[in-house]
């Protein structure tokens, strides 16, 4: 059951974004919230019912990354969140996705376990697509204050953006480089 939750919501995936290309912003936000909702559904079923399966370890995340990722490109096609932060956020995702296949090709498989710091940036992006699915879903929420905000939600978004990546990548570079820095190697 947990695992056609997490199905689910990958599935929701292409359709939250035809809304948003539709012009169907309420309803795209209506099912991004949704889908949210059945992300901490398909946790609970899993540990509740002890369903918690390799498939599940896998589809979780990708469903995830898939809504959240197809999301912020849609919104930067659309002009509702600067290009640069969508280029950023994509770039870190494919940066942690290219180590791992990277570490695995060079016979040293690693599995790289979400960093306090990643999970800050989920919740900050996130955060950030709810609120902009909001402010173009409601015009009588566009005011100076809430545009503001979402200023500063962009720049937060960025900066656990930047760390999160950074973080991965000495992570990583640590992992490929199990002696460096040590005496006499």
């Amino acid at each position: 059951m947990a695992n056609f939750v997490s199905l689910l919501r990958l599935l929701l995936a292409p359709v939250v974004i035809w809304l948003l290309l539709d012009g169907e912003s309420g309803a795209a936000f209506a099912l991004f919230l949704f889908a949210g909702i059945t992300d901490a559904i398909d946790g609970m079923i899993a540990k509740r019912f002890d369903q918690i399966t390799e498939l599940g370890a896998y589809l979780d995340p990708i469903a995830d990354k898939a809504l959240l990722v197809s999301v912020f490109v849609t919104l930067g096609v659309l002009q509702e969140l600067p290009v640069w932060l969508v280029l950023m956020a994509v770039s870190r995702d494919a940066l942690i996705v290219g180590g791992v296949l990277l570490s695995y090709t060079l016979g040293n498989p690693l599995v790289m376990r979400p960093l306090l710091i990643s999970k800050a940036n989920t919740v900050a992006q996130i955060g950030l697509v709810a609120a902009v699915l909001a402010h173009i879903s409601f015009p009588e929420l566009q005011t100076a204050m809430a545009a503001t905000a979402l200023g500063y939600a962009v720049w937060l978004t960025a900066a656990t953006t930047a760390v999160s990546g950074g973080a991965y990548i000495v992570t990583w570079v640590r992992a490929m480089n199990p002696g460096a820095g040590t005496v006499g190697k």
